[in-house]
């Protein structure tokens, strides 16, 4: 399902990319310029399953869940600008470099991660994406995937 719009809500995004809750990483998608860059949204709150132990009475987002939800909003931005049928299209990540972790990410955080593409060849896409809260940047990582189509069931 293409969506030529500059946003794509929590709906589409469960079109797009196959992740479901606990795992689902990002709320909304804004300020898409084609397969170029985008803006993803994730509301952290108390409720987050990782919360509990990471860590018991101080909460704070894992680095690794953080660079996880730019590579989902990647992964949308790849699939929400594929020309073709996107039915069983999927992206799976290759490689993570120059993973920075600047400041803790807490419950009542939003997350708004900058992802900018940096080539592609084929199927094979690089990303560098920033992760901030308000006007600060809290982490920083370049990201690498591969389109794949999975043969069999959408579910």
């Amino acid at each position: 399902m293409k969506n030529k719009d500059n946003t794509i809500d929590s709906k589409k995004i469960l079109d797009l990319i196959p992740h479901r809750y606990p795992f689902l990483l990002v709320d909304k998608i804004e300020e898409i310029i084609g397969t170029e860059s985008c803006t993803g949204i994730k509301n952290v709150t108390v409720n987050e399953p990782f919360f509990p132990g990471h860590f018991p009475g101080h909460p704070i987002m894992p680095g690794v869940l953080i660079v996880e939800a730019m590579a989902q909003t990647a992964s949308a931005l790849v699939v929400n600008g594929h020309e073709g049928d996107t039915d069983g299209l999927s992206v799976y990540l290759m490689k993570v470099d120059k993973a920075k972790f600047r400041k803790p990410v807490l419950p009542g955080d939003q997350l708004r991660m900058k992802i900018t593409k940096e080539r592609n060849k084929g199927e094979v896409w690089q990303f560098f994406g920033k992760a901030f809260v308000n006007e600060n940047l809290v982490a920083e990582a370049s990201i690498t995937a591969i389109v794949v189509r999975l043969d069999g069931d959408k579910k």
